[in-house]
């Protein structure tokens, strides 16, 4: 069963930045991708980034709201995904997910971590 673990949640004033991470515990090459998902209080879940884990470099794709303030990375050694966040709004308040979708199609959820953008 594949773990994935997400830190970096917190309290942030607007315009300010927070860095999320998720652990996975196998390596990232076996997954075709990973990616970040949010969810609001009364909303669908929705995508916020992705990036191909399959090769060392990665492609990523963002949601057009995150588009220039946010940025997905890898660490292949680490098998590690990050998710940087600059000039938070509060409307990137949200629980944040990691998730992982595997070559046979099976798709793996973290628990979550709660970002909050208030004054």
């Amino acid at each position: 069963q594949v773990q994935l673990a997400e830190s970096g949640g917190g309290l942030v004033q607007p315009g300010g930045s927070l860095r999320l991470s998720c652990a996975a515990s196998r390596s990232i090459f076996s997954f075709n991708g990973m990616g970040w998902y949010r969810q609001a209080p009364g909303k669908e879940r929705e995508l916020v980034a992705t990036i191909t884990t399959i090769t060392a470099s990665g492609t990523t794709n963002y949601a057009d709201s995150v588009k220039g303030r946010f940025t997905i990375s890898k660490d292949n050694a680490k098998n590690t995904v990050y998710l940087q966040m600059n000039s938070l709004k509060p409307e990137d308040t949200a629980v944040y997910y990691c998730n992982a979708y595997s070559r046979l199609g099976n798709i793996y959820w973290g628990q979550g971590t709660q970002v909050t953008v208030s004054l």
